[in-house]
């Protein structure tokens, strides 16, 4: 087995750090390659939010190097969702729960070129404990591919079409307005879309610094007691007033709302379970 140059895993989960389930993650992956390089990209991913982590996982991974990323969101934990390891276009290796969370992050980096399911005995502890395939068979798939093991080593090959996918509303935009999923809400409390330039543009004409928009509820509910808001195109925050709302294009490329100086998520009650309509004043 060749080594992989100056190996490394970025780790994504959504555990926290307030217990062992990082720390024992990192351990196993260190024992099987005490040489290889650890990135955490978050350990605060939402509470089985898989839309979440796939959302993190797809922002951050164009950014590091092509390697080994481990991303575990996994409330199906123990069931007969699967275990994958996936090849990317770019090189990259994806391991984690056939649940979503991987595709959205691997078809970015140049699509799937591979897919495997991770059943090989000789690549996971010796004892796997039903609850924390993270530890027991995730970062040691993680880990023996940093060695150069190849992915046919764990397993029969999969379709990808047989992966499964998130059903996440794609934006859809009419004459006049778009509407959008939330991905997220990143830490300053900014709404981010799943929405690009395009798709904005698509649905009502290019935009100017400055010109005036209103997002409203897709479903016509308020937000936090508003029927919406009115706010304007800026292309940074800090070209809006203290406490003014604004939608600009976010450092991922995507469409974000956003207070100045505050939190656009609290200020109009905002999860990743609500759609927005954005349309022009």
């Amino acid at each position: 087995m060749l080594p992989m140059p100056e190996p490394f895993v970025s780790l994504l989960t959504d555990f926290g750090l307030a217990d062992p389930s990082v720390a024992a993650c990192k351990g196993v992956i260190l024992r099987i390659n005490p040489d290889v390089r650890l990135i955490d990209i978050s350990h605060g991913i939402a509470r089985h939010c898989v839309a979440h982590g796939a959302a993190i996982l797809w922002a951050a991974l164009p950014y590091l190097p092509a390697g080994v990323h481990l991303a575990v969101v996994d409330p199906g934990v123990g069931t007969e969702r699967r275990g994958i390891a996936l090849r990317t276009g770019r090189g990259d290796h994806l391991v984690g729960p056939d649940n979503g969370l991987l595709l959205p992050a691997a078809e970015r980096l140049g699509g799937i070129v591979a897919a495997h399911l991770l059943e090989a005995r000789a690549y996971r502890l010796a004892t796997v404990s039903r609850t924390f395939h993270a530890r027991d068979v995730f970062a040691p798939a993680a880990a023996y591919l940093t060695r150069g093991v190849t992915l046919d080593a764990f397993g029969p090959a999969l379709d990808p079409a047989s992966l499964v996918r998130l059903e996440t509303p794609a934006p859809e935009h009419s004459p006049g307005y778009l509407d959008a999923s939330i991905a997220f809400v990143d830490t300053w409390g900014n709404v981010q879309l799943m929405a690009e330039p395009a798709d904005l543009e698509a649905a009502i004409g290019r935009v100017s610094n400055g010109d005036e928009l209103r997002v409203e509820a897709a479903d016509g509910s308020s937000l936090d007691g508003l029927d919406g808001i009115e706010l304007r195109w800026r292309l940074t925050y800090g070209e809006a007033e203290p406490g003014e709302p604004l939608l600009c294009l976010d450092s991922y490329g995507r469409l974000a709302l956003a207070v100045n100086l505050q939190s656009a998520a609290e200020k109009y009650g905002l999860e990743s379970d609500r759609r927005l309509r954005i349309r022009r004043r």
